[in-house]
């Protein structure tokens, strides 16, 4: 018997600093507007009244304007594309909000499938694929939507 110290096989193989290289060197990927469909052209939306200077009886319909023009989904993988019609929903977005915490009954019957409509066609995303086969959600990247901070208001 010699008196060498044996190791198992399986320590041997475990390299621990071999993912923390390949961590580094990994850029963190972004994912583009994946329902976004390119027209060539820029999106132009109809600015409208603020919800707060118009009279009530009419707050109603101009939410629901406000809400289909809030479906409209841009290109965040093109920073300096449709840069003023991209705040403008950010606003509006944020004026929505604001309304909806404040006015009592402005969620009625007629408006909740409009709110689901605007909600599922900015938050739902098709998954991009994955780079590699190899997938370990504890040790890979997220991929990251280009268009969160744009997102995180809804």
């Amino acid at each position: 018997m010699s008196s060498a110290p044996t190791t198992p096989p399986s320590v041997d193989k475990v390299d621990g600093f071999s993912r923390k290289s390949v961590r580094k060197a990994r850029q963190k990927r972004s994912q583009s507007s994946s329902q976004f469909r390119s027209q060539g052209k820029p999106i132009e939306l109809t600015p409208l009244p603020l919800l707060k200077d118009v009279p009530s009886s009419e707050q109603p319909e101009l939410f629901l304007k406000k809400l289909q023009q809030c479906c409209v989904i841009f290109d965040f993988m093109d920073t300096l594309s449709d840069l003023k019609m991209k705040e403008y929903k950010r606003s509006t977005l944020n004026e929505l909000v604001d309304y909806i915490t404040i006015s009592r009954g402005c969620l009625t019957e007629q408006t909740y499938p409009e709110v689901v409509r605007m909600v599922s066609c900015n938050i739902f995303r098709t998954l991009p694929p994955s780079d590699s086969n190899e997938f370990d959600p504890e040790e890979d990247e997220p991929t990251l939507e280009a268009s969160w901070p744009h997102l995180q208001v809804l």
